[in-house]
């Protein structure tokens, strides 16, 4: 059974004799009228203080082939000349030289409730000019707290991803992001961040989206998880949770039961748009009150062939000479209308947009003119 109101507004696209286009970079995100699904507790929040901790180091990537810093990097130089003195090595900074060597900082979190002697993964970026990190490895590398002191220390061969092969003549190909690269399980951990969860008397889950309704439901499927009123919420961020008496002093078990319960979420309606890929992303609960929409297209296309002229035969002056000839051509494409019906869902606008033949590029601009016009009800997000 067909829609009344999106067979309309396909008639109409249809009419104007424009086959369905498929458009290349637009994702969709919707349904017709179809509720958003179940989600577990755990997906849409996050226990207060349960949180992760980013460290930072700073490291020498050692054993490049000719890809590492160039001498003007001087901290690299300075870094190399450190450690060789440590190491009862005493060479001048003058004397160094890096082409094998590349400063990097190493990064990576902290999760909550890891242990000494746990391994992490680190993510190691070069700092100078070097030109690759393949094929090197990570001299070991203290990685320090916001608060300076070390929780972890990293060191291993670096993985990339991808490749760089360099050749005479400045020649050379690159594979992926050849200055970047991670090492699994490259850092061990020294010192952990305690978290404690005994002895609480209370808990807060935080949103992940903050929003009334959603945090109002949480609280709501909890309390009828449990029977009693186990869960308040507080704002739309917040919703504080009260251990039963059952529970009180096995908080694992608490907060286990309570991220498996399910909850339908809400959201405000949104349109994102990256203007750099032509990328759409929209909701489901976008909807559009009634709106003409027109659309046409300008193609400007500017050729120049290359002719050459030469002078006449067995001529004693004149040279031969290459002459650009240009041609500028413009064709407007016939203009489009459309109406849309109030209340139309982002299915309607797709399909009939699709119909008229319109790209995703185009399609943005429709958006946001929409938005200007006060007929799309949604937030435009761009990126």
């Amino acid at each position: 059974m067909r829609n009344d109101r999106s067979g309309t507004i396909l008639e109409a696209a249809r009419a104007i004799g424009r086959p369905l286009a498929m458009l290349g970079v637009v994702l969709l995100a919707f349904c017709e009228v179809v509720a958003s699904p179940e989600v577990r507790v755990k997906d849409l929040a996050r226990v207060e203080g349960v949180r992760t901790n980013p460290l930072i180091g700073y490291g020498l990537v050692v054993g490049l082939q000719g890809t590492g810093d160039g001498t003007q990097a001087a901290f690299t130089i300075q870094s190399l000349a450190n450690i060789l003195r440590r190491s009862g090595i005493a060479v001048p900074a003058s004397a160094v030289r890096v082409r094998n060597v590349a400063a990097v900082t190493v990064t990576t979190d902290l999760p909550p409730f890891v242990r000494p002697g746990q391994n992490l993964d680190v993510q190691v970026s070069s700092l100078g000019d070097a030109k690759s990190l393949q094929g090197g490895t990570l001299l070991m590398t203290p990685l320090l707290g916001p608060d300076g002191n070390t929780y972890a220390v990293a060191q291993g061969s670096v993985s990339l991803g991808g490749s760089f092969l360099g050749g005479g003549g400045g020649n050379a190909v690159t594979k992926g992001h050849p200055t970047a690269g991670r090492i699994t399980g490259g850092a061990v951990v020294e010192r952990e961040v305690p978290v404690t969860l005994a002895g609480i008397s209370s808990f807060r889950l935080l949103l992940n989206e903050p929003d009334f309704v959603t945090s109002a439901r949480i609280a709501a499927a909890i309390n009828s998880e449990f029977g009693k009123k186990v869960a308040r919420a507080e704002d739309p961020v917040g919703v504080v949770l009260t251990p039963p008496q059952e529970f009180v002093g096995d908080p694992v078990g608490l907060l286990a039961r309570v991220e498996a319960v399910l909850v339908r979420p809400d959201g405000v309606a949104r349109v994102v748009i990256n203007e750099k890929t032509g990328t759409v992303v929209m909701g489901a609960d976008v909807r559009v009150s009634k709106v003409a929409l027109a659309h046409g297209n300008l193609t400007v296309e500017v050729r120049t062939r290359l002719e050459a002229s030469q002078p006449a035969p067995l001529s004693e002056k004149g040279e031969t000479v290459v002459i650009p000839r240009t041609e500028v051509t413009a064709e407007e494409g016939p203009n489009r209308v459309l109406t849309l019906e109030d209340g139309v869902s982002v299915g309607d606008v797709v399909n009939a947009l699709n119909a008229l033949g319109v790209s995703s590029r185009d399609m943005i601009a429709i958006f946001q003119a929409m938005r200007a016009a006060g007929a799309l009800h949604a937030e435009l997000v761009l990126l």
